[in-house]
């Protein structure tokens, strides 16, 4: 058994009144496990609330939901809600996101985040038991707080891990962690650190596949994606822990110096297609195996492209038949 495709809503670009039609289309195309992330658009919560009205069936997971811009909580109530609204297990991925997003965005001090995640799983495996929680930490003092219900089924809790210590944390006090930006080599680096805690942790990765007229569009589409992203603090960070220190260097003194159009020129080919996948479908899909074959359990597919109609059309070709090709690991036990 391998696992099947998950989908990415994004939670920025489809309105909630609209998510009832668009996962009609997601389910017709066998899609069965749906996953959001939080920006500036809904948060992660509410379309997975809204996709699972009349359909208890879905697997429903968030990639991410920050810990600063919630306190823990609500954050316990939003993952109970999230466990009523399914019959099958959910994922509550938690991050601590970026001091651009914490502080400059909404205004909340964004202090030593590896200790506010961690006393956050500690605190919502502690809640999600039902008992009345007093909880004492580095980032934050809980006096008696308990859920109005037990969760149906206890909902799993993922770390959004970049480098060694959070991937660590993931394994050894989570249920797993959620990864992002990084190719199928980037996987066998990284997912050694969750594992070593928990042999069956969970190896979720949100993954960008391109859909284009052509490879060479697809390309410069992507490019805009990594400038913006690559560019910020905490991924730089990341990508030069990951090797590319060297590759990054002139797309990132192109951008310090106000050069967007140079920044854009200094992207490799090599680092685009490391980084998403492009190409027709038969591509897709070996790139998405290539993933699974290098540890991700469970692989959620994000299409993008500058045609939304066609990334739409994309990625309901994509929908999981019968799941994507691997060497399954033996530890592996997550299918759909």
């Amino acid at each position: 058994m391998t696992p099947r495709l998950a989908v990415s809503m994004t939670g920025a670009d489809e309105r909630l009144d609209q998510v009832g039609e668009m996962v009609e289309e997601f389910t017709a195309a066998g899609y069965r496990e749906l996953w959001t992330s939080e920006l500036t658009g809904s948060d992660a919560f509410a379309p997975l609330l809204a996709a699972a009205v009349g359909r208890k069936w879905l697997r429903l997971g968030t990639a991410v939901a920050s810990v600063f811009t919630r306190s823990p909580g609500l954050l316990a109530m939003q993952s109970l809600s999230l466990a009523e609204s399914s019959t099958e297990p959910v994922h509550v991925g938690i991050g601590a996101s970026s001091e651009a997003v914490v502080a400059g965005w909404h205004g909340v001090p964004f202090r030593r985040p590896y200790t506010r995640v961690r006393d956050t799983v500690r605190f919502l495996r502690e809640a999600f038991e039902g008992g009345r929680v007093t909880f004492r930490s580095d980032s934050f003092d809980i006096e008696g707080f308990r859920l109005a219900r037990t969760p149906p089924h206890r909902p799993r809790v993922l770390v959004a891990a970049l480098r060694e210590k959070m991937l660590r944390l993931a394994g050894a006090e989570a249920d797993g962690a959620v990864l992002n930006w990084l190719s199928p080599d980037d996987v066998r680096k990284v997912a050694p650190f969750v594992l070593e805690g928990n042999p069956d942790a969970e190896i979720v990765a949100r993954l960008f596949a391109v859909a284009a007229a052509d490879r060479a569009s697809a390309r410069a589409y992507a490019r805009r994606h990594i400038t913006g992203y690559l560019n910020s603090g905490v991924y730089a960070a990341y990508h030069a822990w990951l090797g590319r220190g060297d590759v990054l260097e002139p797309m990132a003194r192109a951008w310090r110096a106000g050069d967007r159009k140079g920044a854009l020129a200094a992207v490799p080919d090599s680092l685009v297609d490391e980084l998403f996948l492009t190409g027709d479908e038969a591509q897709l899909r070996a790139g998405l195996a290539e993933y699974v074959r290098a540890g991700v359990t469970r692989p959620v597919i994000s299409v993008i492209g500058p045609d939304p109609g066609l990334a739409r059309a994309t990625l309901l070709r994509l929908g999981p038949a019968g799941g994507v090709d691997q060497q399954p690991r033996s530890a592996q036990n997550n299918q759909l």
